[in-house]
């Protein structure tokens, strides 16, 4: 028998998860699926979650995976369509691998340096990890 503390995932905790992943976040008023709100709904902490969720051959690795992958989507989704707060969209985005960044040349035609363009542009960076 292993040392520690005994594990309290069961099946029934296991499913009420799967029910928030699958929309009982939106029955509870979440804006977005969240960790967070996940550890509210099943009586865990969020950090026991993310212990659970290391494990890749977990269950709870997938159901982190599928929060995340909603969360994305549900921040599109509100943000595109002016649903969620701009600046709270954006700031939520970096933990998606988004980026706010502004690329200014400072190079003109004539050779003087004064800024001709500034732009800005929202890129996601690539997940190396998949």
């Amino acid at each position: 028998m292993p040392a520690g503390r005994p594990t309290i995932v069961t099946p029934e905790l296991t499913a009420a998860a799967w029910h928030y992943v699958n929309g009982g976040w939106k029955d509870v008023n979440d804006p977005v699926p969240s960790i967070a709100g996940l550890a509210c709904e099943i009586n865990v902490h969020r950090e026991t979650l993310r212990l659970w969720g290391k494990d890749q051959d977990s269950e709870f690795f997938g159901i982190l995976c599928k929060i995340a992958e909603m969360q994305e989507r549900e921040l599109v989704k509100g943000g595109l369509s002016g649903g969620f707060n701009s600046s709270i969209t954006k700031m939520m985005m970096t933990k998606h691998g988004y980026s706010d960044r502004v690329e200014t040349d400072h190079t003109s035609s004539d050779g003087t340096m004064t800024p001709q363009t500034v732009e800005r542009v929202i890129v996601k960076a690539e997940n190396t990890d998949r």
